[in-house]
């Protein structure tokens, strides 16, 4: 009997110093507790190249191959939609060229001759990414495709992107024949990096001055138009033909806060997205190239969910430049100061122009703060000169600058001042 109770005790004791699980956990919650306790390995991805970017810095906070560049499939359009809203009157009328009209599925399936407005040919774009409506619209911007694409290459580049290369408005595959400055020949590829896709998209929803009409174009659901009409006068009416597009960016619908994104395909590509999500004043942004081919069109949205999942599990907003610091004083030589010793060099005192500079962190995330200011200076110096600057550091690699400045003006000694100076050296005493 005493042994029987002796074991009895001993399984009551054992079950007890178990932790007990919360009753409401499920294998949802389980598994975003995991993810938020690990780094995402990035051969958890389907996708070849892969980035997760913080939308507001444009610090890249996962990736896999981010430098490689791939093709991009109809990813392309985004920069297609930005580049013509920053060029173009969208209440114009394009007219359908030869060349438009015999693009390859998928298309609008416009007749050569036609005429459409080019704010109903950007619905067509972004929603039904439409080949033709894609040179319809880079022909009746600039003119031409290979001037459209100019212009594509022409803002990737002020965005930042090094690894990007336009040819045709719409993604499909193309390669063309460059000759360098020394006249060599290079053949270039239509195709991005995934970090330059991410910093394209980042650029639409958060700096170009028409962020809000890309953001209205790309987030509507359905959009139904008219061909149109030209009358004898010169002016347009509505046509016949009536279209509806529908959005196929399945991911608006798949988690809370997706703000917006487009989806590509190509032979060569595969399957392509880059898409944003906005999550407690954080937007982040994805971009997944070469993300499986026929019959793995859902890749692409396994790999966006975990990428967005790993930045709000991980990444929270924060100040970085929320620092207590004061700069040091920098001499300055050949300063017309109160004291009249010749080798004094006069302290001049830095002000910091210091505005906040938010950026997604973890906390695995370290913050350093660096100033970078000359050993001397030569006078004059102006008051609000910008003599340096506070570098702001993350894990080691600059995340923000901040300017050091003058506080006030230092002149440089003039014939006046020497002239003060002997009087008060050698004739000041017999003065008084």
């Amino acid at each position: 009997m005493k042994r029987a109770l002796c074991f009895l005790f001993t399984i009551l004791f054992t079950l007890s110093a178990l932790p007990l699980a919360p009753a409401c956990a499920g294998p949802d919650s389980e598994k975003t507790a995991r993810q938020a306790e690990r780094e995402l390995d990035e051969n958890e991805l389907y996708a070849r190249s892969a980035v997760l970017m913080d939308a507001g810095s444009g610090r890249v906070l996962f990736a896999k191959n981010a430098d490689t560049p791939l093709p991009m499939a109809s990813t392309t359009k985004i920069m297609t939609c930005i580049v013509t809203l920053e060029h173009a009157d969208l209440n114009e009328t394009a007219e359908v060229s030869a060349y438009a009209a015999k693009m390859p599925e998928v298309k609008l399936h416009m007749a050569q001759g036609e005429h459409y407005r080019l704010k109903d040919l950007l619905y067509s774009l972004m929603l039904e990414s439409h080949n033709d409506s894609a040179v319809v619209i880079a022909e009746h911007t600039a003119g031409s495709v290979e001037q459209f694409a100019q212009l594509m290459n022409e803002k990737a580049a002020s965005i930042g992107c090094r690894d990007t290369y336009f040819i045709t408005p719409n993604g499909l595959d193309a390669s063309e024949d460059i000759t360098k400055p020394d006249g060599t020949s290079v053949t270039k590829v239509h195709s991005a990096t995934a970090a330059d896709l991410a910093a394209i998209l980042s650029y639409c929803i958060t700096k170009s001055p028409k962020k809000e009409e890309f953001l209205k174009i790309t987030r509507t659901s359905t959009h139904t138009f008219h061909n149109m009409e030209q009358a004898a006068d010169g002016t347009y009416t509505q046509g016949a033909r009536s279209f509806t597009c529908v959005n196929h960016n399945a991911f608006l619908h798949m988690m809370d806060g997706a703000l917006t994104g487009k989806t590509g395909f190509t032979g060569n590509a595969g399957y392509c997205y880059t898409g944003a999500l906005k999550s407690q004043g954080r937007t982040f942004v994805i971009a997944l190239l070469a993300c499986g081919w026929p019959n793995n069109k859902t890749y692409k949205w396994k790999d966006a969910r975990k990428l967005f999942q790993y930045g709000i599990s991980n990444y929270k907003q924060a100040d970085i430049t929320n620092y207590d610091y004061v700069p040091r004083p920098v001499p300055v030589e050949n300063g017309a100061g109160k004291d009249r010793l010749l080798k004094t060099k006069i302290q001049l005192p830095l002000s910091i122009s210091q505005t906040a500079q938010e950026m997604l962190l973890s906390e695995k995330d370290s913050v350093q703060v660096r100033e970078e200011i000359p050993k001397v200076l030569q006078a004059p110096v102006k008051k609000g000169e910008r003599i340096g600057s506070l570098n702001y550091y993350v894990n080691g690699e600059l995340a923000a600058q901040m300017p050091l400045t003058a506080a006030r003006e230092i002149k440089e000694r003039s014939a006046l001042w020497y002239l003060k100076l002997v009087v008060s050296r050698y004739f000041y005493p017999y003065l008084n």
